[in-house]
């Protein structure tokens, strides 16, 4: 090769060289898919409050990008499977999928990995002041909103309903809250099951056409030995005046909710976003996009976990004190 062949090509493998230093995917950040929930629902606001947080929008090396789904149970096969690095699941079902119990599943979704407590999910049934509906066991040929298909609220249903004896005696209604609530308003539905934190849109939509009931579902989880059966769920009082028209405390029970990540997500990530989140910048942000975040803080974030924790989260929390 010539010297002027050489110089040439010298500069061109130089300015290719620049070129691939500074080319736009050089800069690109690693995506991280946060799953939510359906509308209506808390889960989607958590997954919709975390990827809006300035200071983690600014992280170079990853971005969040919430996306909504159907609920707890699809996000676990979701997380489980990589198509979701994170999601929030309840405690219940990542227990039940980790120990291949899930219904009508016997996979075994050992990727699932958690990350930290967010708040309580309690289940709450509601129908009518003088519906005589006092107890699961009364829906028994009644008109019932059981939750979308694949949530974590149609599968508690499901769960407790079957375990009440019941899940093949009622006219079930696979939908989301809001479109329950908007059936109940229409004498469509005799009543309808949540599985998320109090105060919920749908019931206060519900409240303010209908004189309103909650039933008493601690009882029920009592006297037919739920607790003992399913013993991550613990009982929990809806209190007086939290909807229009209920006046007394209404005893309930609930779950865990949990932030997940899939095993294979970096631990630097699930670390950096664990310390960006649950600073106190970040855990008032969560607070001011729902009442219902009040619950997360430093001290309860490890709440409710019975499962293994991802590595990235197990630094965290042993740093800060609250897991050994």
């Amino acid at each position: 090769m010539g010297s002027k062949q050489y110089v040439v090509g010298l500069a061109l493998g130089l300015f290719v060289g620049v070129s691939l230093l500074v080319s736009p995917s050089a800069f690109a950040k690693k995506r991280v898919v946060f799953g939510g929930g359906p509308a209506g629902g808390t889960f989607q606001v958590v997954a919709n409050g975390i990827q809006v947080f300035k200071p983690l929008k600014q992280v170079p090396g990853f971005k969040v990008q919430a996306q909504s789904s159907a609920g707890s149970v699809e996000n676990l096969r979701k997380t489980n499977a990589g198509r979701q690095q994170m999601s929030v699941v309840y405690s219940g079902h990542v227990w039940l999928g980790r120990n291949g119990k899930m219904k009508n599943d016997l996979r075994k979704y050992t990727d699932v990995l958690a990350v930290s407590y967010l708040y309580g999910a309690p289940a709450q049934l509601v129908t009518r002041k003088g519906s005589g509906i006092t107890s699961v066991s009364d829906l028994a040929g009644k008109k019932v909103g059981v939750g979308n298909a694949g949530s974590g609220a149609f599968a508690n249903c499901e769960l407790f309903f079957s375990y009440m004896g019941v899940w093949d005696k009622v006219e079930r209604n696979a939908m989301g809250y809001n479109d329950a609530a908007q059936a109940f308003g229409n004498n469509q539905l005799d009543a309808f099951w949540l599985f998320t934190a109090f105060p919920s849109g749908a019931v206060i939509m519900a409240a303010q056409t209908n004189d309103i009931e909650l039933v008493n579902l601690h009882q029920d989880a009592v006297d037919s030995g739920f607790y003992k059966q399913y013993p991550y769920f613990a009982k929990l009082t809806i209190p007086a005046n939290t909807y229009k028209g209920v006046t007394q405390d209404i005893p309930s029970f609930q779950d865990s909710t949990l932030w997940v990540a899939n095993a294979k997500v970096p631990a630097d990530t699930v670390y950096k976003m664990l310390s960006l989140i649950y600073s106190d910048e970040g855990l008032k942000h969560m607070r001011g996009q729902k009442k219902t975040f009040k619950e997360m803080s430093v001290s309860t974030g490890t709440n409710g976990i019975v499962t293994p924790f991802h590595p990235g989260a197990e630094r965290f929390w042993k740093e800060k004190g609250v897991l050994k």
